[in-house]
């Protein structure tokens, strides 16, 4: 059994923990703090003030997917049963005495698309347009007019990826034959292709939108810088991709590119000429698939949960500086708030836990 706990100060302490029907599938912070989670058992709670919101019951099918909007105003869900379901954050109306008074929370739209299931979700960075996956398209709804504004055909296969570009220029769509990028402006115009040979998995924007990286299905990695027509391709994976995250940039401004397949991480690390492509670090210490990885947002700390019910904080996205415990079945999904002071696991037999930064840890990114 590893053990840390002589070689590193505690980063993150447990502030609270709860459960919910059955294994966690998804977690999401609000820009402004707010927890979501959502569960195989249908469920969508929010964990505000220490205790848990619902608002969605247990049903007949599990959630699948959750995002909060920009400016924290909207929630969205999709699932199983087809519906995506938006959540409004409606100001308090202020108190004659300056009491604390929470937001109410109104679903305002049922997007029905059955019988195809809503896996894949996200809000454009900067506006409240929603993109959702739908069979082979992606629809691109809007919460100021409610109604859906593009429906981009990916025709190829299933929609198995999708991610906005951090500017808010482009939206990235992955599936069989690698990813199709189509121009948020001009939704008619026809997408660029970043052809591969096999289906493309999974899709991430570098936080400076210069880069965009893709994990396959014939276990490689490909990265574009967006805009120029020869891309990196990196291999030697034992199985599929199936997390990508992108790290701040580093002092060349090239941020850190980290992957999971199986129970192994690698860190990939640009070198100084682009002929020379990129090198990679392993990471190793789980045994068991990590199902979730992500960087802190403001530094090269970098989270990954697995099977195994660890979550590990790996210092400087190099050796592991702390391992946080909790998921007795294994953990499902992670997710770091805007600030990175508070990080959310879901286990896999319904365990929310939510962890907050330390004083001791500060500095440890």
């Amino acid at each position: 059994m590893f053990d840390v706990s002589a070689k590193s100060k505690v980063l993150f302490q447990p502030k609270w923990q709860g459960n919910l029907s059955e294994y966690v599938t998804a977690v999401a912070w609000s820009p402004d703090g707010i927890l979501a989670a959502s569960s195989a058992a249908g469920e969508v709670v929010l964990w505000q003030d220490d205790s848990l919101i619902n608002l969605l019951p247990v049903g007949l099918a599990s959630i699948d997917c959750l995002a909060f909007s920009a400016d924290s105003k909207f929630l969205a869900a999709g699932g199983q049963d087809g519906k995506v379901r938006v959540w409004e954050r409606i100001p308090p109306t202020p108190l004659k005495k300056g009491g604390k008074q929470e937001k109410e929370v109104k679903l305002i739209a049922t997007l029905d698309n059955a019988p195809r299931w809503i896996d894949q979700l996200s809000w454009h960075p900067t506006c409240n347009q929603l993109a959702f996956s739908l069979g082979r398209y992606v629809q691109i709804w809007s919460a100021d007019s409610q109604t859906v504004i593009a429906t981009l055909p990916f025709t190829n296969s299933s929609v198995l990826d999708l991610a906005w570009q951090p500017n808010g220029g482009n939206i990235a769509i992955a599936g069989d034959g690698g990813v199709k990028i189509w121009d948020a402006n001009n939704w008619d115009d026809d997408p660029y292709l970043i052809e591969m040979p096999s289906a493309s998995i999974v899709t991430s924007w570098s936080g400076d939108s210069k880069y965009i990286a893709s994990g396959n299905l014939d276990n490689t990695i490909t990265v574009l810088e967006y805009g120029n027509s020869h891309p990196w391709v990196m291999r030697g994976f034992p199985g599929k991709i199936s997390n990508l995250t992108w790290s701040q940039p580093l002092s060349n401004n090239t941020p850190l590119l980290a992957a999971s397949s199986v129970e192994g991480i690698a860190v990939w690390k640009k070198a100084a000429e682009d002929e020379d492509g990129w090198n990679a670090n392993i990471l190793t210490v789980h045994d068991g698939k990590i199902q979730a990885l992500e960087f802190h947002p403001q530094s090269l700390l970098l989270a990954s949960a697995a099977d195994d019910g660890w979550l590990v904080l790996w210092t400087k996205a190099k050796q592991v500086g702390q391992i946080l415990k909790g998921g007795k079945h294994g953990f499902s999904c992670l997710a770091w708030s805007k600030n990175g002071r508070k990080l959310a696991g879901g286990g896999q037999n319904g365990e929310l836990i939510v962890w907050s930064e330390s004083r001791s840890g500060k500095g440890f990114g």
